[in-house]
């Protein structure tokens, strides 16, 4: 059975050794944010902090801060199977006749059993009340110069206005007072698009922030799926099964059964405040910026709930590895689009939109160019910084080796392209101007006459195979 709840989750990390409890009472002022940055600095485990000044809520961090907890977390080591799982169901015909269709019922049956189930009813929804304050909940100021305290592991659910499709996003909130905080969804998000739809319509947009939930919810939040897929139902393709959802009391919406809180409300799209600074996953502050307003109106939760958490900062910390799992994810989708592409990295470092590696089975001059143009094109890849391009013997996860790539067969006038005036990253910190800048892509693949290579390719040096295995099997004579 797939993991059901973050208590579930908290439970097999503490029997597997990758959690730790910290009865000592601590700050969720700048403290506890702080021990859980030298936590995940140190490639330390979970922290339960059971002992949280002024509040009767325990406060977990740094949850899916390893590949080992993700891994536990979504139940598999290879997470290319979630993507390719949607490939798969986006090839799979609808037979005709009775007897064909029997045969797919096998297939047919697993694509309905991840769709999301509808309960009367759940642990969530133990405690209703519409007297709702942020004050009840402990949470943290991370950085000193933050502009407050802020939600960062918030799900925030909205459905589209026209479609109904429904969407969870991971967007930072500023605690403004006890029923106010301010919406962090940048322009390119889902969460912003519907907001902008509703401002059209003159309406205010039903909304939800879930804390805590399947770890398969947390990353399906996170995850850039493809438009107009519930992001409900790419929960439910993760784990396998679908997940129980209940609705919330004071707004229209489907939330899941099994979360710990969920903080109902609106975001009015014209109640536009100053949001910010905040210490970001860039390892900068983002600068003062406006954002519309989300009113609490209602609270659901456990009786006695876990309070869920992260914290950002410069890379690696939790977030990092939450993207690697993205990458590889995403990976059997990309190669839908673009069959030549063998792989796909997205370096820490480089804060999932700043900088990616991809090599292709190159077969034609250009093609290179024309795998990033196609990646710029495809959803939340548009706005990465800096791609770079290289033959399939190169592993993109060796940065040594990309940097050999490119230091051995690039000519920077010819294997450079920049691309300007397109979208960027909101927390792009050298973007000349928020959400616009320029890009740019670098081909590593070994050029070809009819790319201009004039000059004749240089063989690589490489052992021949005799020397190879004389010295794999004399190996241990040698006492090295």
């Amino acid at each position: 059975m797939p993991i059901e709840s973050i208590q579930e989750f908290i439970t097999e990390l503490e029997r597997q050794g990758e959690l730790k409890r910290v009865k000592t009472d601590v700050d969720p002022n700048l403290e506890i944010a702080e021990i859980m940055r030298r936590g995940a600095y140190s490639d330390g485990p979970a922290i339960l902090f059971e002992n949280v000044k002024g509040y009767d809520m325990p406060v977990l961090g740094n949850a899916f801060g390893s590949m080992r907890r993700l891994e536990i977390g979504l139940e598999m080591t290879d997470f290319t199977e979630i993507g390719q799982r949607i490939v798969d169901m986006t090839r799979m015909d609808i037979p005709s006749g009775l007897l064909g269709k029997i045969k797919k019922l096998p297939e047919l049956s697993k694509m309905t059993s991840s769709f999301p189930k509808p309960e009367a009813s759940g642990p969530v929804t133990e405690i209703t009340s519409t007297d709702a304050s942020f004050e009840d909940l402990p949470i943290l100021k991370s950085w000193p110069d933050d502009a407050g305290r802020f939600i960062t592991l918030g799900l925030v659910a909205t459905k589209h206005p026209e479609t109904g499709v429904r969407n969870l996003g991971v967007y930072r909130m500023q605690i403004v007072d006890k029923t106010h905080a301010l919406m962090h969804w940048q322009r390119h998000k889902r969460g912003a698009h519907h907001g902008e739809i509703s401002k059209d319509k003159g309406e205010k947009i039903p909304t939800a922030v879930i804390i805590g939930s399947e770890p398969s919810t947390i990353f399906s939040s996170v995850a850039p799926v493809p438009e107009g897929l519930d992001k409900y139902l790419f929960s439910g393709i993760t784990r396998k099964e679908g997940i129980k959802t209940v609705k919330c009391k004071t707004v229209d919406l489907d939330v899941p059964a099994n979360a710990e809180i969920v903080l109902e409300g609106y975001v009015d799209p014209v109640d536009i405040r100053d949001e910010g600074p905040f210490g970001d996953h860039t390892g900068y502050y983002t600068p003062v910026e406006p954002y519309p307003t989300f009113t609490l109106t209602g609270i659901m939760r456990r009786k006695n709930p876990v309070y869920v958490t992260t914290v950002v900062g410069k890379p690696i910390l939790e977030d990092a590895y939450i993207g690697k799992v993205i990458e590889r994810s995403f990976l059997p989708l990309i190669r839908m689009f673009h069959p030549e592409v063998v792989d796909f990295s997205l370096p820490a470092a480089g804060w999932f939109q700043g900088f990616a590696i991809i090599s292709i089975k190159k077969r034609y001059p250009g093609q290179a160019k024309k795998v990033m143009m196609g990646l710029w094109g495809m959803g939340q890849l548009s706005l990465t910084k800096i791609f770079v391009v290289v033959d399939q013997d190169i592993d993109v996860h060796d940065i040594n080796d990309v940097l050999w790539a490119i230091t051995t067969r690039t000519d920077a006038a010819r294997d450079t392209t920049i691309i300007n005036n397109v979208p960027t990253d909101t927390l792009d910190p050298a973007s000349p101007l928020v959400n616009l800048g320029s890009k740019m892509g670098i081909d590593a693949t070994q050029k070809t006459k009819e790319e201009g290579y004039t000059r004749e390719i240089q063989q690589q040096v490489k052992v021949d195979d005799e020397t190879k295995n004389l010295v794999d099997s004399r190996w241990s004579e040698y006492g090295l």
